[in-house]
């Protein structure tokens, strides 16, 4: 089969030189018994890429099945993938079959297999060597003859650096690498996607379907799309239903399109440079609370510095001293602007003993009360009333997998 025909039989949309490179990468490997990992951002497809290459294998009779790692709970994943035996665990009460065995002489796809243990990709990297693996509480080895392709929408060789992704298996997956490009990289086949789920609606519901004018879809054309082909999906058919006017301007589309589409991650993260680094949500909370903690600190110092008498440079009345110096006998709010909203910081104590007219000796202790526990908690509280306890759409807000939302609402025992 050529890429126009693949096209055609998985009902690809677009003509971009990336995503026919794509195509033609996993026809070509498809033959073949070698591992494949598929790179790209979530919502583009990853998938179908799979099942282009099953289906053109010499495999394609037997089964395949497509496994979402990071919808798994770590204590239960290994006996998903590999199976377990009676009595192995509590709850187990007979033996299972894992997907390997289940499989055997077919294709698995692990989608996300960035999000798997560390103990789980040891058992992985197990099965590409040598095609060995053993069941959760079992000590006999087991033979499987399957295909794996596995996708991934994060940097694994940053996850490698990080001691969180294995590089023997990160290397063993990566035999051949086919990266499928954003939505937002292919800007020509937007309109082109958005005709053809529009009259796809139109077939399914009975409805005429939605034809955009020159500034909806120059606006469609502009729009980055975090959410890939899945975002403009649920838009088109979102809209199809919703429009009683089929006929889209710019006005119209521009109330389906989120206003704060600049980032992707939650509010609390700035836009800039230096903050890139921190990837994750604790680290983030950890340094923005460590500057603060700094900035405090260093103003008690020069107020501490200014009282004692030992100002130097420093160009201040003792008026203005003592003022900075009752500053830090009252509860100050800090505003989140990010948050829009103020939480306090608990005050100092102070205990001062007058030496001098001018000078006072000053003794502080500090109690700190900010705790890192307890925002995250609530950031999760707040990202699951928000949409209403579903646990995907708490993630995507919250820029964090499902199955580390599902850990951390266990780990804190937080009632949805």
């Amino acid at each position: 089969m050529n890429v126009q025909q693949i096209k055609q039989r998985f009902g690809i949309i677009g003509n971009t030189t990336r995503l026919n490179r794509a195509i033609e990468t996993a026809l070509q490997i498809a033959p073949t018994d070698l591992s494949v990992l598929i790179v790209g951002e979530s919502g583009t497809g990853k998938e179908v890429f799979s099942q282009i290459i099953h289906q053109n294998s010499a495999r394609k009779h037997n089964q395949y099945i497509a496994i979402n790692c990071g919808a798994i709970p770590d204590g239960t994943i290994d006996s998903e993938l590999f199976g377990h035996e009676k009595g192995a665990f509590t709850g187990a009460v007979d033996s299972r079959k894992g997907y390997f065995e289940v499989v055997d002489g077919g294709t698995i796809f692990l989608d996300e297999v960035g999000e798997l243990p560390l103990n789980t990709q040891v058992r992985l990297l197990r099965i590409l060597e040598v095609g060995e693996y053993i069941r959760v509480g079992s000590s006999k080895i087991q033979k499987t003859n399957v295909r794996v392709v596995a996708a991934t929408n994060v940097n694994l060789l940053k996850a490698v650096e990080e001691g969180k992704f294995r590089e023997d298996l990160y290397y063993r997956l990566n035999t051949v690498p086919i990266t499928i490009p954003p939505l937002r990289e292919r800007k020509e086949d937007i309109p082109l996607l958005f005709k053809k789920f529009a009259n796809d609606s139109s077939e399914k519901y009975g409805i005429p379907p939605l034809r955009l004018d020159q500034a909806a879809t120059d606006l469609l054309i502009s729009y980055n799309w975090p959410g890939n082909i899945r975002q403009l999906k649920n838009l088109a058919e979102q809209m199809s239903i919703l429009e009683k006017e089929r006929n889209i301007t710019f006005s119209v589309l521009k109330s389906y399109i989120p206003q704060n589409y600049d980032t992707r991650l939650p509010a609390i993260v700035p836009k800039d440079s230096e903050q890139a680094n921190y990837a994750s949500e604790r680290e983030i909370l950890f340094k923005l609370l460590f500057d603060m903690k700094k900035d405090m600190n260093e103003l008690k110092k020069l107020v501490h510095d200014i009282i004692n008498g030992n100002q130097h440079n420093i160009h201040i009345s003792t008026e203005q001293a003592q003022n900075l110096h009752k500053i830090f006998e009252t509860e100050m709010p800090v505003f989140d602007a990010q948050q829009n909203q103020s939480y306090e910081v608990s005050k100092p104590f102070i205990s001062t003993v007058r030496t001098d007219e001018n000078i006072i000796d000053t003794h502080e202790v500090v109690e700190e009360s900010l705790s890192l526990v307890s925002k995250e908690i609530d950031f999760i509280k707040r990202a699951l009333a928000k949409h209403k306890g579903k646990r995907k759409l708490a993630a995507q807000e919250l820029g964090i997998s499902e199955r580390t939302l599902y850990r951390k609402i266990k780990e804190y025992n937080i009632e949805e």
